[in-house]
């Protein structure tokens, strides 16, 4: 980019204190952890009472196999990205961690054949 070190190191100081970095992260290949299978599991709650969705939400956070978990809107209330050594374990943490609790009506699990994270996010223009 051209600029001195020290105004890159009082940009990046202004992001954070601005929320806009929140973190830094390490590029963790599953596969390389024993979880090669990774899919998007879509799941829909019976009802969307906040103490029901507030407990669901954690018991998925505290699931090994879950990487991240996204609360959306639309037909289904939550899209579940896990990776997993198996389509066996797969198929365990669907019916037993998710399927088994009564808050849950309906979910779809699609695998995942690659997936690719941009590595920076830029500002949008004005509209």
């Amino acid at each position: 980019m051209g600029i001195a070190p020290s105004t890159c190191l009082e940009r990046l100081r202004r992001l954070r204190t601005q929320g806009v970095i929140r973190g830094y992260h390490a590029d963790v290949d599953p596969g390389l952890l024993g979880r090669p299978t990774q899919a998007i599991i879509a799941v829909r709650l019976e009802a969307h009472h906040r103490d029901e969705i507030g407990e669901f939400h954690r018991h998925v956070l505290a699931l090994p196999e879950t990487v991240s978990v996204f609360h959306v809107s639309g037909a289904d209330d939550y899209l579940i990205h896990v990776a997993v050594r198996d389509s066996e374990q797969l198929r365990r943490l669907v019916l037993d961690e998710l399927t088994a609790r009564s808050e849950v009506h309906h979910l779809e699990t699609r695998l995942l054949f690659e997936a690719v994270h941009k590595r920076s996010l830029e500002p949008l223009e004005p509209a």
